[in-house]
């Protein structure tokens, strides 16, 4: 049998379209490869549900929960509604489950994980504390930090290739390279930025841990010309 081919994706923000075009892109093989998705599937662009029910396919699945998947579970569960995520693309997911969003796709985010650790690479959707054990952390910096980014940033710029952590490579999401002028992931330190962008108007990334083959769609608005995502 092949090697298991593991893949990390980034903010998929409700592209389902987009989604697609990686897969095909990478030859995806929904019952034997690994996707380990860094969170925030929801949000942005009208897709979401298509998108969970795509994730819902693959037999080795590693989600990890992001912000806005943490904002749109706790709507789904209290129906409550703050203006900063509806400003933040939470409208998309409102309407995208007009009639509530069901159980599949609740359990999918109860049971997201924080963070993933396989032979010492660490997946996470915001970021950590580098001076703190995992465990001694709490969701909100797992789903928000970006210190890990702006240091890794920061020593990348100083041409410092020092490690930040006892990890060989830490993958994130959550922060877009569009900040920094790229619309492909970023590699500073050990971190790799997975987020280009995909729920505004850049493209959405996957790539092959073991390879670095990086696998892109095209612009998402492009894809939904009638919609704006988070914009």
């Amino acid at each position: 049998m092949n090697k298991i081919k593991i893949f990390v994706i980034g903010d998929i923000h409700g592209a389902h379209k987009a989604l697609i075009q990686c897969f095909k892109q990478a030859q995806f093989d929904y019952n034997h490869d690994r996707l380990i998705c860094l969170g925030d599937v929801c949000d942005g662009w009208p897709e979401i549900n298509k998108s969970f029910d795509e994730l819902l396919k693959i037999s080795n699945l590693i989600y990890i929960i992001g912000n806005h998947d943490a904002w749109a579970l706790d709507w789904a569960e209290t129906g409550e509604k703050p203006y900063i995520w509806l400003s933040q693309g939470g409208r998309a997911t409102i309407d995208c489950y007009q009639e509530g969003m069901p159980d599949k796709h609740v359990q999918i985010l109860k049971n997201a994980l924080n963070y993933y650790v396989e032979d010492n690479i660490l997946f996470v959707h915001g970021g950590i504390y580098t001076d703190l054990p995992l465990e001694e952390q709490d969701q909100n910096v797992f789903i928000w930090d970006r210190s890990l980014v702006d240091q890794a940033l920061y020593f990348n710029s100083q041409e410092s290739h020092r490690s930040l952590s006892q990890f060989s490579e830490i993958y994130v999401g959550h922060t877009p390279t569009l900040n920094y002028d790229s619309e492909k992931p970023i590699k500073a330190c050990e971190v790799w930025m997975m987020d280009t962008g995909a729920g505004w108007y850049g493209k959405l990334s996957m790539m092959n841990i073991d390879t670095k083959e990086l696998f892109q769609s095209d612009p998402v608005p492009d894809l939904y010309p009638d919609h704006r995502g988070r914009w």
